[in-house]
Formats: structure tokens, C-alpha cells, sequence
């Protein structure tokens, strides 16, 4: 029998309080249920195109929505990771469209608050002709994707591997978001204040997670105390989302508390 959360963190912070559909190793339904009393927001994982996940129907959908009528409840979605807007096959990025369009069609009835984007640079090198050619091909990747008719500000662009200002013009182009991944930005070395201060306006969605010896996805209790100071005091002019992107019911339980004791400091001052 699958642990519960031992409190509801509904309506805690400023910041709307979620977490993955992959606490419990099952599909994304059962996740849902049984997180749905405890939180604000579902991030809901799509990282195959191809998944057989009950989620992906007519009738997972309905019973989505069920359960946001009844426990208050809003998802985000995370798209697929197996396909790029990127891809440098032509070909590929056709088809990471088209599977892209589909499911956000698929997914439009929940409402969610941001479709989480991943624009990969897969290039070695670093060079200013390369960085313009991958800039070149997401522009039209992502006019493509957004000629449907699709608002721009629901795509938020996630903080890879790579300075997130190399995507500014699509991001500024397109009004699209940027769902700023702070564990991401803390392996890869990056000023998380700087991004925060640049992009703060425009981010709907945060990915919080513990980081140790340059390991991400951990228990939140796993940050450094001084990264920590650091997040709390963005979280305080936050509004959006914040989504504690763990894996494991211990991991979740564990990130909770900590971000619950972190935030009691705060508002004594301490």
C-alpha cells in the first residue's frame, strides 16, 4: 500500500505548491488521485511521445478533470522529451511539431498553466555560427508550432545546460514563458538571482529539487544552505507555479518539510 502525505500543502504559500505525476511508481491517474487532496498543481510528465499512458485518452482526461473540480486542483504539463524542436533532421522537427500540437490539443480540456518546453542544444561546440544556426532552426520550429493558433505565453521555455538568453529572441518574439529549473541551474553553474531578476516576469513555473555533487532531482534538504537563502528570497516575489520535480514519495515528503521549516524561518525573520 502506497504511503499518503502526511498534511495538505493546499493554499500554503503566495505560490501555487506541486509536484510530478511520477511520485508513485505507477501511471499518471493513480499519481493524481492520490496527490490531488495535499496539493495546489500536478505536473503532469509526458516524457515519451509514443507513451501508452492511460493519461492520454478521452476518457483519462475526463477523469483529470474530476479530480481538479473536486480538490481544487490545476496541472502543468510537461511535453516530450524524446523529440526536439531542435532535431537537426528536418524530418524530425516536422514530426516533434505535429506530436507536440497533437498532444497539447489532447491536453487543452485540463487548462493547464504552462506547456514545459525543452529547446536542447545538442552541438559541441560553442561557437557563435553554431549557437545562430540552433537559434535559427527553433524560430522556425517554434513558428510552426505556434501557426496553429496556440497562445505563445502558454510555452515556458525551460533552463537547460545553456545560457537561457541564447533562446531571448524566440522567447521575446513568440511572448512566449520560461519555466526557470533552478537544480539546472546550479549543476550548470549559473547565477540563479541573475535568471530570476532577468526572467522573473515572465516565468509561470519553477523546478525546485535538491542538489549534491552536482546530482539533481534530490530531496530539497539535499541543497546547500546558502542556495537555499537564495531561493527563498525569489520564492517570496513568486507567484506562478513552483513544482517540486522529485521522483519518490520519500523524496517529496522530505522536500515539503524542508520547504515548510525554510519558509517558517522567513516569515520570523530568522
Amino acid at each position: 500500500m502506497n504511503p499518503v502525505l502526511e498534511k495538505s500543502y493546499k493554499h500554503a504559500y503566495p505560490f501555487r505548491i506541486g509536484t510530478t505525476s511520477y511520485i508513485y511508481p505507477d501511471h499518471i491517474l493513480p499519481n493524481v488521485k492520490m496527490l490531488a487532496p495535499y496539493l495546489d498543481e500536478i505536473e503532469l510528465l509526458i516524457f515519451e511521445s509514443d507513451s501508452k499512458d492511460t493519461f492520454l485518452t478521452k476518457h483519462g482526461i475526463e477523469n483529470l478533470l474530476l479530480l481538479s473540480e473536486e480538490f481544487d486542483l490545476t496541472y502543468n504539463i510537461h511535453l516530450p522529451l524524446d523529440i526536439s524542436l531542435s532535431d537537426k533532421d528536418p524530418a524530425g522537427r516536422i514530426h516533434a511539431v505535429e506530436t507536440m500540437q497533437r498532444l497539447i490539443d489532447l491536453a487543452a480540456p485540463l487548462s493547464p498553466s504552462s506547456y514545459t518546453l525543452h529547446l536542447p542544444y545538442d552541438d559541441l561546440s560553442r561557437k557563435a555560427e553554431h549557437i545562430k544556426k540552433w537559434q535559427d532552426i527553433i524560430y522556425k520550429s517554434m513558428e510552426r508550432l505556434l501557426s496553429f493558433g496556440m497562445d505563445g505565453q502558454i510555452i515556458s521555455i525551460e533552463t537547460l545546460d545553456y545560457p537561457i538568453k541564447w533562446a531571448d529572441k524566440v522567447i521575446n518574439d513568440f511572448n512566449l514563458s520560461v519555466c526557470i529549473d533552478i537544480g539546472h541551474l546550479i549543476v550548470n553553474g549559473y547565477d540563479i538571482e541573475a535568471v530570476f531578476g532577468r526572467y522573473g516576469n515572465i516565468t509561470t513555473v519553477i523546478h525546485l529539487h535538491g542538489v549534491e555533487n552536482m546530482k539533481d532531482h534530490l530531496a530539497l534538504s539535499r541543497m546547500p544552505e546558502k542556495k537555499m537563502d537564495i531561493i527563498i528570497d525569489i520564492l517570496k516575489r513568486f507567484t506562478g507555479t513552483l513544482s517540486l520535480e522529485v521522483f519518490s514519495y520519500e523524496h517529496l515528503s522530505d522536500s515539503l518539510k524542508f520547504l515548510e521549516i525554510c519558509w517558517k524561518r522567513l516569515e520570523k525573520g530568522e
